[in-house]
Protein backbone atom coordinates (compact mmCIF):
# COMPACT_ATOMS: atom_id res chain seq x y z
CA UNK A 1 0.00 0.00 0.00
CA UNK A 2 1.12 3.97 -0.58
CA UNK A 3 2.10 5.80 2.54
CA UNK A 4 -0.01 8.95 2.99
CA UNK A 5 3.34 10.91 1.47
CA UNK A 6 2.93 9.14 -1.13
CA UNK A 7 -0.89 9.28 -1.56
CA UNK A 8 -0.45 13.06 -1.15
CA UNK A 9 2.00 13.96 -3.45
CA UNK A 10 0.23 11.88 -6.37
CA UNK A 11 -2.83 14.13 -5.25
CA UNK A 12 -0.44 17.41 -5.60
CA UNK A 13 1.15 16.63 -8.80
CA UNK A 14 -2.70 16.17 -10.58
CA UNK A 15 -3.87 19.08 -9.50
CA UNK A 16 -0.85 21.39 -10.43
CA UNK A 17 -0.91 18.99 -13.70
CA UNK A 18 -4.98 20.42 -14.41
CA UNK A 19 -4.17 23.62 -13.00
CA UNK A 20 -1.07 23.91 -15.86
CA UNK A 21 -4.31 22.80 -18.32
CA UNK A 22 -6.61 25.26 -17.65
CA UNK A 23 -7.84 25.62 -13.90
CA UNK A 24 -9.42 22.42 -11.77
CA UNK A 25 -12.47 20.32 -12.62
CA UNK A 26 -14.13 22.41 -14.96
CA UNK A 27 -18.13 23.50 -14.12
CA UNK A 28 -20.95 21.77 -15.82
CA UNK A 29 -20.92 22.43 -19.19
CA UNK A 30 -24.42 23.24 -20.31
CA UNK A 31 -25.49 25.25 -22.77
CA UNK A 32 -22.76 27.39 -24.70
CA UNK A 33 -22.47 30.86 -22.98
CA UNK A 34 -23.49 33.86 -25.59
CA UNK A 35 -20.55 35.60 -24.33
CA UNK A 36 -17.36 34.05 -24.59
CA UNK A 37 -16.19 36.44 -21.98
CA UNK A 38 -18.69 34.33 -19.82
CA UNK A 39 -16.70 31.52 -19.65
CA UNK A 40 -13.97 31.19 -17.16
CA UNK A 41 -12.38 27.59 -17.67
CA UNK A 42 -10.10 26.84 -20.17
CA UNK A 43 -11.31 23.06 -20.31
CA UNK A 44 -14.90 24.41 -21.17
CA UNK A 45 -13.82 26.97 -23.97
CA UNK A 46 -11.98 24.20 -25.73
CA UNK A 47 -15.31 22.35 -25.61
CA UNK A 48 -17.89 24.92 -26.78
CA UNK A 49 -15.29 25.81 -29.49
CA UNK A 50 -15.32 21.87 -30.77
CA UNK A 51 -19.42 22.25 -30.88
CA UNK A 52 -18.89 25.30 -33.20
CA UNK A 53 -16.61 23.78 -35.48
CA UNK A 54 -19.00 20.84 -35.65
CA UNK A 55 -21.74 23.17 -36.41
CA UNK A 56 -19.73 25.20 -39.14
CA UNK A 57 -18.74 21.76 -40.50
CA UNK A 58 -22.49 20.33 -41.20
CA UNK A 59 -23.75 23.46 -42.79
CA UNK A 60 -20.65 23.74 -45.22
CA UNK A 61 -21.13 20.10 -45.89
CA UNK A 62 -25.42 21.43 -46.12
CA UNK A 63 -24.78 24.27 -48.21
CA UNK A 64 -23.13 22.38 -50.89
CA UNK A 65 -27.00 21.30 -52.59
CA UNK A 66 -27.03 23.92 -54.91
CA UNK A 67 -30.93 22.81 -55.15
CA UNK A 68 -32.02 24.41 -51.77
CA UNK A 69 -32.68 27.84 -53.49
CA UNK A 70 -30.93 31.11 -53.45
CA UNK A 71 -32.74 32.59 -50.19
CA UNK A 72 -31.89 29.49 -48.31
CA UNK A 73 -28.49 29.33 -49.33
CA UNK A 74 -27.79 32.69 -48.79
CA UNK A 75 -29.47 32.54 -45.04
CA UNK A 76 -27.32 29.09 -44.54
CA UNK A 77 -24.44 31.46 -45.55
CA UNK A 78 -24.96 34.02 -43.41
CA UNK A 79 -25.26 31.46 -40.52
CA UNK A 80 -21.65 29.92 -41.50
CA UNK A 81 -20.01 33.62 -40.99
CA UNK A 82 -21.76 34.14 -38.24
CA UNK A 83 -20.38 30.78 -36.65
CA UNK A 84 -17.08 31.70 -38.05
CA UNK A 85 -17.14 35.17 -35.93
CA UNK A 86 -18.62 33.30 -32.51
CA UNK A 87 -15.41 30.99 -33.03
CA UNK A 88 -13.23 33.92 -33.45
CA UNK A 89 -14.69 35.24 -29.98
CA UNK A 90 -14.05 32.24 -28.72
CA UNK A 91 -10.72 31.43 -30.26
CA UNK A 92 -9.63 34.94 -28.30
CA UNK A 93 -11.03 33.37 -24.95
CA UNK A 94 -8.74 30.71 -25.33
CA UNK A 95 -6.14 33.03 -26.04
CA UNK A 96 -6.36 34.66 -22.42
CA UNK A 97 -7.37 32.21 -20.56
CA UNK A 98 -4.27 29.74 -21.78
CA UNK A 99 -2.39 32.67 -20.84
CA UNK A 100 -1.23 33.56 -24.20
CA UNK A 101 0.15 29.38 -25.06
CA UNK A 102 -3.04 28.59 -27.47
CA UNK A 103 -3.25 30.99 -30.03
CA UNK A 104 -6.07 29.25 -32.51
CA UNK A 105 -6.74 32.90 -34.88
CA UNK A 106 -3.04 32.52 -35.38
CA UNK A 107 -3.02 29.21 -36.41
CA UNK A 108 -6.18 29.92 -38.70
CA UNK A 109 -5.02 32.84 -40.33
CA UNK A 110 -1.27 30.85 -41.14
CA UNK A 111 -3.11 27.86 -42.64
CA UNK A 112 -5.29 30.16 -44.97
CA UNK A 113 -2.38 32.09 -46.06
CA UNK A 114 -0.62 29.08 -47.03
CA UNK A 115 -3.76 27.41 -48.55
CA UNK A 116 -4.11 30.74 -50.90
CA UNK A 117 -7.54 31.66 -50.08
CA UNK A 118 -8.08 34.34 -52.44
CA UNK A 119 -11.37 35.26 -50.72
CA UNK A 120 -9.38 35.78 -47.22
CA UNK A 121 -6.19 37.45 -48.84
CA UNK A 122 -7.90 39.62 -50.62
CA UNK A 123 -10.35 41.23 -48.06
CA UNK A 124 -7.31 41.31 -45.40
CA UNK A 125 -4.74 43.10 -47.97
CA UNK A 126 -2.80 39.84 -48.49
CA UNK A 127 -3.51 38.82 -44.73
CA UNK A 128 -1.72 41.61 -43.14
CA UNK A 129 -5.57 42.60 -41.34
CA UNK A 130 -6.91 40.49 -38.55
CA UNK A 131 -10.07 39.70 -37.54
CA UNK A 132 -13.45 37.60 -39.20
CA UNK A 133 -13.80 38.40 -42.72
CA UNK A 134 -17.20 37.71 -44.36
CA UNK A 135 -16.70 34.25 -47.19
CA UNK A 136 -18.81 31.94 -49.53
CA UNK A 137 -18.86 28.61 -49.46
CA UNK A 138 -20.13 25.75 -51.79
CA UNK A 139 -23.36 27.05 -54.05
CA UNK A 140 -23.26 30.71 -52.61
CA UNK A 141 -20.17 31.12 -54.53
CA UNK A 142 -22.38 30.98 -58.02
CA UNK A 143 -25.03 33.10 -56.82
CA UNK A 144 -25.95 36.46 -58.67
CA UNK A 145 -23.04 39.23 -57.76
CA UNK A 146 -21.24 36.53 -56.30
CA UNK A 147 -19.54 35.22 -59.26
CA UNK A 148 -18.51 38.84 -60.29
CA UNK A 149 -16.75 39.62 -56.74
CA UNK A 150 -14.96 36.87 -56.58
CA UNK A 151 -13.85 37.28 -59.74
CA UNK A 152 -12.51 41.33 -58.75
CA UNK A 153 -10.95 39.41 -56.00
CA UNK A 154 -9.07 37.29 -58.09
CA UNK A 155 -7.75 40.45 -60.37
CA UNK A 156 -7.45 41.85 -57.23
CA UNK A 157 -4.81 38.93 -56.07
CA UNK A 158 -3.04 38.73 -59.01
CA UNK A 159 -2.73 42.60 -59.08
CA UNK A 160 -0.87 42.42 -55.70
CA UNK A 161 1.23 39.69 -56.85
CA UNK A 162 2.41 41.66 -59.93
CA UNK A 163 3.72 44.62 -57.53
CA UNK A 164 5.44 42.02 -55.23
CA UNK A 165 9.17 42.12 -56.78
CA UNK A 166 11.74 39.49 -55.16
CA UNK A 167 15.22 40.75 -55.48
CA UNK A 168 15.76 38.77 -58.71
CA UNK A 169 13.58 40.77 -60.36
CA UNK A 170 14.71 44.16 -58.87
CA UNK A 171 18.16 43.33 -59.65
CA UNK A 172 17.74 42.23 -63.76
CA UNK A 173 17.35 45.99 -64.81
CA UNK A 174 20.30 47.36 -63.34
CA UNK A 175 23.00 47.75 -65.13
CA UNK A 176 26.03 48.99 -66.16
CA UNK A 177 24.27 52.77 -66.41
CA UNK A 178 23.24 52.64 -63.11
CA UNK A 179 27.04 52.61 -61.62
CA UNK A 180 28.00 55.54 -63.24
CA UNK A 181 30.25 53.63 -66.13
CA UNK A 182 28.35 55.15 -68.89
CA UNK A 183 28.67 59.14 -67.73
CA UNK A 184 31.34 59.89 -69.77
CA UNK A 185 30.21 58.29 -73.13
CA UNK A 186 27.79 61.55 -74.11
CA UNK A 187 31.01 63.99 -73.61
CA UNK A 188 28.72 65.89 -71.08
CA UNK A 189 31.11 64.80 -68.19
CA UNK A 190 33.63 65.78 -69.55
CA UNK A 191 33.12 69.20 -70.75
CA UNK A 192 31.72 70.01 -67.35
CA UNK A 193 35.18 67.97 -65.36
CA UNK A 194 37.20 70.83 -68.08
CA UNK A 195 35.04 73.85 -67.06
CA UNK A 196 35.68 72.97 -63.10
CA UNK A 197 39.35 72.52 -63.69
CA UNK A 198 39.27 76.34 -65.63
CA UNK A 199 37.45 77.70 -62.79
CA UNK A 200 39.98 76.45 -59.81
CA UNK A 201 42.80 77.28 -62.22
CA UNK A 202 41.40 80.76 -63.04
CA UNK A 203 40.58 81.57 -59.28
CA UNK A 204 44.37 80.20 -58.02
CA UNK A 205 45.89 82.43 -60.54
CA UNK A 206 43.62 85.33 -58.91
CA UNK A 207 44.86 84.35 -55.50
CA UNK A 208 48.61 84.17 -56.80
CA UNK A 209 48.29 88.09 -58.63
CA UNK A 210 46.52 89.08 -55.18
CA UNK A 211 49.46 87.77 -53.15
CA UNK A 212 52.18 90.13 -55.54
CA UNK A 213 49.72 93.04 -54.95
CA UNK A 214 50.20 93.47 -51.14
CA UNK A 215 46.75 90.88 -50.43
CA UNK A 216 46.90 88.31 -48.26
CA UNK A 217 49.31 85.86 -48.25
CA UNK A 218 48.37 82.73 -50.20
CA UNK A 219 50.75 79.60 -49.47
CA UNK A 220 50.55 77.68 -52.42
CA UNK A 221 52.27 74.76 -52.38
CA UNK A 222 53.15 72.54 -55.79
CA UNK A 223 55.25 69.20 -56.04
CA UNK A 224 57.24 69.99 -58.96
CA UNK A 225 57.44 65.91 -60.22
CA UNK A 226 60.28 66.65 -63.05
CA UNK A 227 62.79 68.50 -60.05
CA UNK A 228 61.91 65.40 -57.93
CA UNK A 229 62.79 62.65 -60.57
CA UNK A 230 66.51 65.04 -61.12
CA UNK A 231 69.45 63.05 -59.89
CA UNK A 232 71.03 66.12 -57.98
CA UNK A 233 68.22 66.74 -56.24
CA UNK A 234 68.28 62.90 -54.90
CA UNK A 235 71.79 62.77 -53.95
CA UNK A 236 71.51 64.04 -50.78
CA UNK A 237 69.37 61.42 -49.43
CA UNK A 238 71.45 59.14 -47.63
CA UNK A 239 71.91 55.49 -48.10
CA UNK A 240 71.01 52.51 -46.39
CA UNK A 241 75.08 51.97 -44.91
CA UNK A 242 74.89 55.76 -44.25
CA UNK A 243 71.89 55.09 -42.25
CA UNK A 244 73.06 52.32 -40.06
CA UNK A 245 76.06 53.76 -39.25
CA UNK A 246 73.84 57.31 -38.40
CA UNK A 247 71.62 54.73 -36.11
CA UNK A 248 74.76 53.13 -34.14
CA UNK A 249 76.47 56.20 -33.61
CA UNK A 250 72.80 57.70 -32.09
CA UNK A 251 72.88 54.37 -29.99
CA UNK A 252 76.43 54.88 -28.47
CA UNK A 253 75.81 58.54 -27.67
CA UNK A 254 72.65 57.19 -25.70
CA UNK A 255 74.89 54.86 -23.91
CA UNK A 256 77.69 57.39 -23.11
CA UNK A 257 75.26 59.91 -22.02
CA UNK A 258 73.58 57.06 -19.60
CA UNK A 259 76.54 55.25 -18.41
CA UNK A 260 78.36 58.74 -17.74
CA UNK A 261 76.10 60.53 -15.02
Amino acid sequence: MARPAEKARAMLNKWVKMREEGNATPSVRGARPKLASECEHLGDAEFYRTQINKEITGMIAKIQNPALGEHTIRDLNDEINRKFREKHHWNKRIFQLSNGTIDYNKRERSARIEEGDVQFLAVTNNGRKHGPTYRYFGAAKDLPGVKELLEQQQEKMRAMNRKKRGPHEIYKHVGVGYFGWRDEEDGVLLELEEDAFRNHKRNKQQKTDANGTGGPAVQVTEVDLDRLLEKDYLADVPSQEEMKQIILAEKKKALLARFSV
